[in-house]
């Protein structure tokens, strides 16, 4: 019996498949507990312009372990009520450990953003696309490499707040999610980075200072392509918008402090 040339193809391909299914390694998970707490500062210096500022702390196994310390500065731009733009760059002190020892690997990183804010009734939307450029250290054997392994990550969150009751005092239900893709020559098989998918509430303290708590759960793909790590995060950010200005002085009276 003869073969088609279309049923030769076919059988090559799915031996093809078989053969590179059966060769990668399964999927391997590693259970992680942490707590990420984070202030994150946006100071207005102008009509539509603003510094913005954050500081995250990491800890694994809640807070037994260090696992990172992170910076940010940027400069933001509002376009509208609803529409704005920021850039800036960071720092991250990585945390490499085993029982014997720990070191701090470092990873520089630039950033673009354009995010969208709306709202629905009582629904607060959020949607938020950023790239970043990142330059990580490199560490083999918990010996760093004094070189740098550069890519580029796209990152697309989207968020609600739900306001639950009439007294603006109570909290709303926050919801999010945000999922990371990451391009590069040394990104060969884990283009898929990490999904952090958060609820919890936020809270108003006041007009300058609110926070959300929740629990977040992080799942990050590591270069290997087939180890992953899953992470049971305890999240709180506060958010700081500080006024810096000097209230003005009412003529006869004298500004209190």
């Amino acid at each position: 019996m003869q073969l088609k040339p279309k049923k030769v193809l076919l059988i090559i391909a799915g031996t093809a498949f078989l053969i590179s299914a059966y060769s990668q390694p399964s999927k391997q998970f590693q259970n992680q507990n942490h707590t990420w707490l984070s202030i994150n500062c946006n100071h207005r210096i102008a009509k539509n312009w603003s510094i913005l500022s954050d500081i995250h702390l990491r800890r694994t196994d809640f807070l037994a372990h260090n696992n990172f310390y992170f910076i940010r500065l940027g400069i933001g731009k509002e376009i509208n009520q609803q529409l704005s733009v920021a850039a800036g760059m960071g720092h991250m002190w990585l945390a490499n450990r085993n029982e014997a020892t720990e070191l701090f690997s470092n990873e520089n990183r630039l950033y673009q953003e354009i995010q969208y804010r709306s709202a629905i009734q009582k629904i607060q939307i959020q949607n938020r696309l950023r790239i970043e450029e990142r330059w990580q250290e490199k560490v083999i054997n918990f010996i760093p490499q004094r070189e740098y392994r550069y890519s580029t990550r796209i990152r697309y969150l989207a968020g609600i707040n739900i306001r639950l009751f009439k007294n603006s005092k109570l909290p709303l239900l926050s919801l999010s999610d945000e999922v990371m893709l990451q391009f590069g020559k040394h990104i060969l098989y884990n283009t898929f980075d990490q999904n952090r998918l958060f609820a919890g509430i936020k809270q108003k303290i006041n007009k300058q200072l609110s926070f959300d708590i929740g629990y977040m759960h992080v799942v990050q793909q590591k270069l290997s392509g087939y180890q992953y790590s899953r992470n049971k995060t305890i999240r709180c950010y506060f958010y700081w918008k500080p006024e810096w200005k000097k209230a003005k002085t009412v003529p006869g009276t004298m500004n209190k402090i």
